[in-house]
């Protein structure tokens, strides 16, 4: 019986193991990729249309929500009044829908008074195509911040939607990010000044054969890339996503190149192509475009000063969005109008990063949080894998350990089993042979009287 209980046991596990392989994020892809991968985490959330009925965001949460056309929305962050603090906010229109010149989306942070702590504005450009494009407000303390917003309390987060009335009426999908900065060392940076001049020229192309890395959806399964030259192709209408990690005082450097088409064709199309940049705390920071005809094309983004703490302190938002070490987004969308012309089939794209200089020491007292590249973030950057891909391989180790555990209770198991059942055969054939009759013919046994 005790025989029967262990094998009871050691099923389930060897069970247990094989399901929990098939359940594995990222296994069935049947139906393809969805336009947007939003944080699998994130929580929903409806925005309020007047700041007394806002939902509160919680730090270091993720949320879901949407905005309708030309809406204003309320959501409510608490502060403190030591914290540094930052709300972005990611648009995700219907791919098959239509944007105008303008359209975009604005996040600010006021307090109760109405009285913006700040804001940005980020909107689709020139080239009119529906993408995921993002935007950030930050509430900051000490130097150089503003004599407003310092206080502990509640503050509103609005996200405002500016669309033209010949753009799709469709609601946008809204991701939502709430973080805040980690403290500063004692005797931290004390510049409260922007650099004022930075190495502009883009240096030469890396030495290096190029590679193939497709990249990711979303934000959330953005493809991780080191310095080098990526390959990989895109469709029109798509968007892909990478991550770099660019620690303090290293400076990051990004192009792409579209490929010529083969289909013959030689029609103009501007702004054909998008590149844009993000930092860690999701704030849009550059972009760039090209114009296609058919021929290869290329594109880059100006030279941008090196991570630096005091970047904050510059009017443009462009320098001041530079202001912490961490994974850094770069996006590339190409415009599904290339596919009037020239065909709906991926037209090979290679990207070029590059990062530079020497890493410099974190600022921050304690754990930085998402605010520094660690060496975990280089090891992605060197294999190529997202954040749920890294994940989904750390949780097959922990399966296969598992597994092999289990299989190795099985085997133990079955070797101990064997071994009994044969010893209970040879004592069971001991016995039998004390007490078997004699051959036939033999001697009569002898019988008591």
């Amino acid at each position: 019986m005790k025989r029967q209980r262990s094998r009871g046991r050691v099923a389930p596990v060897v069970v247990a193991a094989m399901c929990a392989v098939a359940a594995l994020p990222g296994q069935a892809h049947a139906a393809g990729p969805p336009a947007y991968a939003f944080d699998p985490d994130a929580r929903n959330v409806q925005g309020a249309e007047t700041n007394a009925a806002a939902s509160v965001l919680e730090a270091g949460k993720v949320y879901r929500s949407s905005i309708g056309p030309d809406g204003k929305l309320y959501y409510r962050v608490e502060l403190d009044n030591v914290t540094n603090a930052y709300v972005s906010a990611v648009a995700v229109p219907k791919s098959d829908g239509s944007v105008a010149y303008g359209d975009g989306i604005t996040v600010s942070i006021r307090d109760l008074n109405d009285s913006r702590c700040s804001s940005n504005r980020t909107n689709f450009g020139s080239g009119e195509a529906p993408r995921p494009i993002t935007a950030y407000a930050h509430r900051t303390i000490g130097k150089g911040s503003s004599t407003t917003c310092q206080e502990t309390g509640r503050y509103d987060v609005l996200v405002e939607r500016e669309s033209k009335a010949t753009s799709s009426p469709e609601a946008w999908d809204l991701e939502l990010r709430f973080v805040q900065e980690p403290q500063l060392k004692g005797g931290g940076p004390t510049e409260t000044t922007a650099p004022k001049d930075w190495p502009s020229s883009t240096p030469a192309p890396p030495d290096a054969e190029p590679q193939k890395r497709t990249g990711g959806t979303s934000y959330y399964d953005a493809t991780s890339l080191r310095t080098g030259e990526w390959v990989d192709e895109i469709a029109p209408g798509q968007t892909r996503f990478y991550r770099v990690p660019v620690d303090w005082g290293q400076q990051i450097y990004a192009s792409t190149v579209l490929s010529n088409s083969t289909s013959g064709a030689t029609d103009f199309i501007g702004n054909a192509l998008t590149l844009s940049l993000d930092n860690p705390a999701q704030g849009h920071i550059a972009n760039t475009s090209l114009s296609y005809s058919g021929k290869s094309a290329t594109t880059s983004l100006r030279p941008l000063p090196p991570v630096a703490y005091r970047n904050r302190y510059d009017f443009s938002s462009q320098v001041s969005s530079l202001r912490f070490a961490g994974w850094y987004y770069l996006s590339v969308t190409l415009s599904p109008k290339v596919a009037e012309s020239y065909g709906k089939d991926p037209i090979a794209l290679t990207t070029t990063v590059q990062v530079r200089n020497e890493p410099g020491p974190s600022p921050y007292e304690g754990d930085p949080g998402i605010f520094a590249v660690t060496d975990k973030d280089k090891e992605l950057a060197e294999s190529g894998h997202s954040a749920p891909k890294a994940a989904e391989s750390a949780t097959m180790q922990v399966v296969a350990a598992g597994a092999l555990g289990a299989g190795t209770v099985l085997v133990l198991g079955l070797g101990a089993w064997t071994l009994l059942a044969r010893r209970r055969a040879a004592a069971t054939a001991a016995t039998a042979g004390q007490h078997q009759q004699p051959p036939y013919g033999g001697p009569p046994q002898q019988q008591g009287w």
